[in-house]
């Protein structure tokens, strides 16, 4: 990771800024800028009417698992008379079934300085800084840009497709309101399954990304990814329910319960991610089987709701099949892209 040797390197001009007054821009300074960066998320969530709960320790593991990313070339800060305002953040990966390298930005600004043209700047600095990590990418490849938007920010959609964007893809965040009349649903014969030891890992993380290679857009995965997936602060290892066929890992569901936005929002919910089935395994009631010994994992342990995100357009007929076990859609986010050329 580069680091900045002084402050004159610190400050930078974005053609195109807005003329507020005491606006300036400038890189990121380490790790002293993550709790500005944590409130600027908190202030962001509160105006989008956004669920998310963040902490320091995940802002600090997301970017010490940064991949196509070096966090003081390609982030940018806005601070108003010396206050921290707005900040972005870009990187690329590539599809795996595709070979498409997709660029993408992420970032907030703080509610009251939006509409002000402060976004369209710091997006347009960010298209410029991607298209030049672009240049030094084969130019037989195709490439777009990506921005992923939740339910709530109406705000950066439509500067989006103002910016020549299209939605092209839509998730949709499901709820299941209670833990009653869960149904008892046996796994197929032949499967068990086992509790999850240290050893496991790299088979489950191994079984995960080849089931997800048949979802939507997956990413060619690094080694920095297995990293970043047993270090994450919602990597709960004793609530997953994974079925194994002998020494395969048939398919899985990785629960996790985070403590910190249930008592942010005043619930007792559990999360059933990451539900996937292998291709030899498919169409035998597998997921349904784990969803239902999931759902009743998370009753157990004083949850009263669960919670998962889909693809709308999944392959798989997930949605039925989520919507069969009492989920039902609550919100739904949305993908922009913009072809690069």
């Amino acid at each position: 990771m580069t680091t900045l040797k002084n402050e004159t390197q610190l400050y930078i001009t974005v053609p195109g800024a807005p003329a507020i007054d005491g606006l300036r821009f400038r890189k990121f300074r380490g790790e002293s800028d993550y709790p500005l960066m944590l409130e600027t998320i908190n202030a962001s969530k509160t105006a989008d009417h956004d669920e998310r709960h963040d902490t320091l320790e995940d802002i600090r593991h997301n970017y010490s698992h940064l991949n196509n990313c070096d966090p003081y070339q390609d982030m940018l800060i806005a601070e108003i008379n010396g206050q921290f305002a707005a900040y972005t953040r870009v990187s690329w990966w590539e599809e795996a079934n595709t070979g498409c390298r997709l660029y993408t930005s992420v970032g907030f600004v703080r509610p009251e300085w939006r509409r002000k043209g402060l976004g369209r700047a710091m997006l347009h600095y960010n298209e410029n800084r991607l298209r030049e990590i672009a240049a030094a990418h084969p130019p037989e490849v195709e490439k777009a840009f990506q921005v992923f938007t939740t339910h709530g920010q109406v705000g950066l959609r439509a500067l989006l497709e103002q910016e020549g964007y299209r939605p092209i893809r839509y998730f949709h965040e499901m709820v299941r309101p209670d833990l009653e009349n869960i149904p008892d649903l046996p796994l197929p014969e032949g499967l068990e399954v086992r509790p999850v030891l240290p050893e496991h890992y790299r088979a489950i993380f191994d079984a995960l990304q080849e089931a997800f290679q048949d979802h939507w857009s997956p990413s060619v995965q690094q080694e920095e990814d297995f990293k970043q997936w047993i270090e994450d602060p919602d990597f709960k290892p004793e609530l997953f329910q994974v079925a194994w066929d002998g020494d395969q890992v048939a398919g899985m569901i990785l629960n996790f319960i985070d403590e910190g936005e249930n008592e942010e929002y005043s619930r007792k919910r559990g999360y059933t991610e990451d539900i996937c089935v292998r291709r030899p395994w498919r169409r035998r009631g597998l997921a349904r089987a784990l969803l239902a010994r999931s759902l009743k994992m998370h009753r157990d342990l004083g949850m009263t709701e669960a919670a998962l995100n889909v693809d709308s357009d999944s392959l798989s007929g997930a949605n039925k099949l989520y919507e069969s076990m009492g989920f039902r859609i609550v919100r739904t986010n949305s993908v922009y892209r913009k072809d690069m050329a």
